[in-house]
């Protein structure tokens, strides 16, 4: 990434300052061939992100070749970085065996410093200094890691509680409608039994004189207008209750602000626009809404480094694909696989086609949404 590599520019030339200022064991060496390990841990510093693994190595390559030297402060500064990396962005058995080889490492160097020097002080300042060079990294990373995975799961968990409270809405909003159905069958059943009684009474008699037919017309107009104004009136209603403003919806065109919020969460989301992006229908802009940012909570779960996004524009047709690595972290969290069930379920309701899966050794979700021109 270019952020790791102008931090590993960076860290390069205050390398350099301090090889300048003397901060480094004057043996055998000159402060030039210090430059030689600098490099190659700044090296791992620029890929700290992308390959984990070979920025410990080339840390773990730079202190060797730098102890061997000298040491020298700067190398020792960033090699406890590429020890933090290879832990925090590494496989996660990786961050245990570390903490085990580096408490190792320090007891050890402890005592031998206090076998060479003869003085219990020697063995603790070894002791501490192996410590806070690998041990406290490492350490460090671990942690920073179990606190991303625990607000990882609170989140998945309030998902689950945001949709759970939704089904309930909609429950209790379906629940509504059908008693408001109810309610309206029963006011002209009224109405209209009253007219039809009223109306089947002057057809039959006879004998009623002009005034009286007149009252049983007005009463009869009078249950008309009556029941048309509470049927408006109650289908407004159910009508206000099933739409959704058109100012606040969902749009497939909003899956950008979805990416830069998953950046911010630190997903690395590449996202692409083939085609020339047009308005859809609602129901379609929703449902592939939904479907991205879905996907994209799904990969920052399951995958956790980064993702592809692609929406294809094609004539009668919106495609959207999202391919993300998997490395097994949060396979535990709660609702798996309900996602999925949930995306699957608006592109049927869409008339679309769905399709969820491993794909190379990653995962890919892909939905293919009809469309119709809109005029």
């Amino acid at each position: 990434m270019r952020r790791d590599a102008l931090w590993a520019a960076a860290c390069f030339v205050s390398g350099l300052l301090l090889l300048a200022a003397g901060a480094y064991q004057h043996r055998w060496a000159p402060a030039p061939l210090f430059a030689g390990p600098l490099a190659i841990a700044c090296a791992g510093v620029a890929v700290r992100r992308s390959r984990p693994l070979l920025s410990l190595g080339l840390g773990v390559v730079a202190f060797l070749g730098d102890f061997a030297m000298g040491p020298s402060l700067g190398t020792v500064l960033i090699v406890t970085d590429n020890l933090y990396a290879g832990v925090r962005y590494g496989p996660r058995a990786l961050g245990r065996w570390m903490l085990g080889i580096t408490s190792v490492i320090a007891v050890v160097a402890g005592v031998i410093a206090g076998a060479l020097f003869r003085h219990w002080s020697a063995a603790a300042i070894f002791l501490v200094q192996g410590g806070l060079v690998g041990v406290t990294p490492v350490f460090t990373a671990m942690l920073t890691r179990q606190l991303q995975d625990q607000a990882l799961s609170e989140r998945a968990r309030a998902e689950q509680v945001a949709r759970l409270a939704e089904l309930d809405r909609a429950a209790a909003v379906q629940a509504e409608r059908t008693r408001m159905a109810r309610e309206l069958h029963d006011m002209i059943a009224n109405h209209f039994s009253a007219i039809a009684i009223q109306s089947t009474a002057v057809l039959s008699r006879r004998d009623l004189d002009a005034r009286a037919v007149r009252e049983v017309l007005a009463s009869i107009r009078e249950n008309s207008v009556e029941g048309m104004a509470e049927m408006r009136a109650m289908i407004g209603l159910l009508r206000q209750d099933g739409e959704e403003p058109e100012a606040t919806r969902r749009r497939v065109a909003e899956a950008g602000e979805l990416a830069e919020r998953a950046r911010e969460a630190g997903l690395d989301v590449r996202m692409r626009v083939d085609g020339e992006a047009r308005e859809l229908p609602a129901s379609v802009d929703l449902a592939g809404y939904r479907i991205v940012q879905e996907s994209l909570t799904n990969a920052l779960k399951h995958g956790g480094k980064a993702a592809d996004v692609v929406i294809g524009y094609r004539p009668g047709l919106v495609t959207l694909t999202v391919d993300n690595p998997v490395d097994g972290a949060g396979r535990g969290l709660p609702g798996a696989g309900a996602g999925i069930i949930g995306m699957r379920e608006r592109t049927v309701l869409v008339g679309g086609v769905f399709e969820a899966g491993p794909r190379d050794d990653g995962w890919r979700v892909h939905a293919e949404l009809p469309t119709r021109e809109i005029t």
